[in-house]
């Protein structure tokens, strides 16, 4: 497993029980049982502590674990007869962006989301799950064609933001995440988002301007990261804890503010640990939230999703 920097003491303490226990394996006389179990319970104990009060910049290295479930391992396990769609039919296919035809309880949906990779070379490819235009422009394409079909569009959101590069403004990367928030706006069929991890800039609203939001326990939503913010604010990026309190990113603060609607909890130590029990309580969540968006038509709908986003921030304009 990978320890973040704060786990370091917690890593120091596992990893004494196992080396205890590969000596019992290899020398079965050796009884070690106890030192083990006892190493075994302050553990658990210091894990309990450093999770109970989690800053936001801590917030931050556990929404952005390696080992944390991405995109794909969702859609290979809650989702079934998944069908990839691929390309945005004008330039290429942005492998940042996964998206097709799927089954949710057994209820035919159109599936949309960001992935970073799990190794090396998948990380490469998908380019960290920062997409190019295209990758919104594919993600369009899903939609209209979930708009036409009557079905109803889920997104799995996990992206440090839109991919910066020279080609990629050459292409339209402004305008081709403004198009897909847009049709998010436009769509008459159920639109719901889950935050997995990290929810970061433009390139995370194209795909969550959603009837409902959820968010997973320990992921985050921001306009942009807490590195980014402090590098424009004081010019210094190593004022990024600073800068993600001052964000209010994490999604016990979203839920407050009206940003999100639900909080999905994780297991103690954050979703890497106990993968089946996050997607568990992933799907659970989407499947809440479809089913209160179920009966609505096409009107309120939209309605709906629109009063939303136009409502967030009129309280402190009032005040």
């Amino acid at each position: 497993m990978n320890y973040l920097d704060f786990e370091k003491p917690l890593a120091e303490i596992e990893g004494k029980a196992e080396e205890l226990r590969a000596m019992a394996r290899a020398n079965e006389e050796t009884d070690v049982e106890d030192e083990a179990a006892a190493l075994d319970k302050k553990a658990a104990d210091m894990l309990v502590e450093l999770y109970e009060g989690l800053t936001p910049w801590r917030k931050c290295q556990v929404a952005r674990h390696p080992e944390r479930p991405h995109c794909s391992d969702y859609l290979n396990t809650i989702f079934t007869d998944y069908t990839p769609l691929a390309g945005d039919r004008g330039f290429a296919d942005d492998h940042a962006v996964m998206g097709g035809l799927a089954r949710f309880k057994d209820r035919p949906v159109v599936v949309i989301g960001q992935d970073k990779g799990n190794d090396t070379s998948s990380r490469i490819e998908r380019n960290f799950g920062m997409a190019r235009p295209e990758g919104y422009r594919k993600a369009i394409r899903l939609m209209e064609m979930a708009d036409r079909f009557k079905l109803p569009v889920v997104t799995l959101v996990d992206t440090p933001g839109a991919y910066p590069g020279k080609g990629a403004e050459e292409r339209g990367q402004s305008e081709a995440i403004a198009r897909s928030t847009e049709m998010c706006l436009q769509i008459g069929v159920p639109l719901v988002s889950v935050i997995i991890g990290e929810g970061g800039s433009g390139g995370a609203v194209a795909f969550a301007t959603a009837n409902k939001i959820a968010m997973l326990e320990h992921s985050v939503y921001s306009v942009i990261t807490p590195e980014g913010c402090a590098s424009i604010l004081w010019k210094d990026a190593e004022k990024m804890r600073e800068a993600a309190e001052a964000l209010r990113l994490t999604a016990q603060d979203l839920l407050q503010l009206g940003v999100a609607d639900r909080i999905v909890s994780e297991p103690l130590g954050g979703a890497h640990r106990d993968p089946a029990h996050s997607m568990d309580a992933v799907s659970n969540a989407i499947e809440a939230m479809l089913d209160e968006l179920k009966d609505m038509d096409r009107p309120t709908l939209i309605k709906a999703r629109r009063e939303k986003f136009l409502a967030m921030g009129s309280q402190g304009l009032a005040a």
